[in-house]
């Protein structure tokens, strides 16, 4: 029996390294690049039209948005603002999307030349302010503000992201500093530590309470807070712990999940010996996503970090991120008769969508019928067994 294998759903003219999916458009937005390097590979950021299309969910390209010498490494997105880490800086983008009416949109798809991209080159790289009309759907993408983010001698902004309400950004480099706000930080120095503007709240503890193994150090490599399913004001926080060096005989990585209000561990589990290189989590706080250097890709419960979806070397190399459908706007109309579904993007310029297939679930009043039944058969064979039982 083969390998399985999660369809490709885009493949870019460069390496990708960042990804977002908007939920009041539907778009999946996919950046990456060559970097300055002078050797032909472009840098941009593509906006992909997600669709779905006899049952199956699609993506074509929608505008391509040029960033000259610069390649995206990280993206956050609060609404229609767009923020992407690009070398030392975070530069501020504005994408506007608009329904086009009536006549106006039959001429302006006269005019697009063949049908649409999904897979292979892209078209002419779009300047900053463009519009590009696509099918009754316009879009602009406009370049807001960049500020310098990192003071390093090598600097490079290396995560970026907005907090709950968008009112807060945060941005951490190679020059060990975050930028800061109220968040939750890990680095190298095997330290996670919670902050709540510039005051630090307290660090989380897991090599202490996590599992009875051998004394190698672990270091944590992905943080990202949940929401609590059933609990709107309830939060989940979800590490990923990683062997701080590299072994022949690797130990397993591991995931944890932390009460939000005493910042206690509550759950761990391995995720494997695959270290892992990414984390996301669902809109509704159910679902996990991991990428991991080696091209896999999985799904797990957030509740008992089960996992639930696994294809091995999905892509072959480093997964650089990964995103969840949103379950809220388009979400569940793109999503079909699926339960969720995660895409992941790598150094080999391919996005790819993994689906969670819906979970059976037998009804309650189902059960009831059959335990009502199985009580009403075991007194009848007790009955026959044993005459005069009753």
């Amino acid at each position: 029996m083969g390998r399985r294998r999660a369809p490709e759903l885009y493949r870019a003219p460069f390496p990708l390294y960042a990804l977002q999916v908007d939920p009041s458009t539907g778009l999946l937005i996919a950046a990456g690049g060559g970097g300055a390097a002078k050797t032909g590979i472009k840098n941009g950021v593509h906006f992909l039209q997600l669709e779905l299309i006899n049952g199956r969910l699609s993506a074509s390209l929608l505008h391509s948005h040029d960033t000259e010498t610069r390649a995206t490494m990280n993206l956050a997105l609060a609404g229609d603002i767009l923020a992407a880490g690009q070398d030392a800086h975070c530069q501020l983008l504005r994408f506007q999307a608009h329904q086009q009416q009536g006549n106006k949109a039959e001429k302006a798809g006269s005019k697009e030349q063949g049908p649409r991209q999904r897979k292979g080159a892209a078209p002419a790289e779009k300047k900053c302010g463009a519009e590009t009309q696509h099918e009754g759907l316009e879009l602009r993408v406009e370049n807001l503000q960049a500020v310098q983010t990192d003071f390093s001698s090598d600097p490079l902004q290396k995560v970026v992201c907005f907090n709950h309400d968008n009112t807060l950004l945060a941005t951490g480099g190679t020059d060990g500093y975050v930028r800061v706000w109220k968040l939750v930080t890990v680095g190298r120095d095997l330290k996670a530590s919670v902050w709540q503007k510039d005051q630090l709240v307290t660090q989380l503890h897991w090599q202490e309470n996590g599992p009875t193994f051998s004394s190698t150090p672990y270091r944590y490599q992905a943080c990202r807070f949940g929401q609590v399913p059933d609990q709107p004001a309830g939060l989940r926080l979800f590490t990923v712990q990683i062997p701080h060096k590299r072994l022949r005989q690797p130990p397993p990585c591991y995931l944890t999940a932390w009460d939000g209000s005493n910042f206690l561990p509550l759950r761990t589990k391995s995720c494997g010996h695959e270290v892992v290189s990414c984390l996301d989590v669902s809109e509704s706080g159910t679902f996990l996503g991991l990428g991991t250097v080696t091209g896999s890709v999985a799904i797990y419960i957030a509740f008992s970090l089960q996992c639930l979806y696994y294809v091995r070397e999905a892509h072959g190399i480093v997964v650089t991120d990964v995103a969840f459908l949103p379950e809220k706007g388009r979400g569940p109309e793109l999503l079909g008769s699926h339960e969720t579904a995660l895409f992941s993007v790598a150094v080999d310029s391919r996005c790819q969508l993994h689906l969670l297939p819906s979970r059976r679930s037998v009804p309650v009043w189902l059960l009831l019928l059959l335990c009502v039944g199985l009580i009403i058969v075991t007194i009848l064979l007790l009955q026959s067994a044993f005459p005069g039982f009753l």
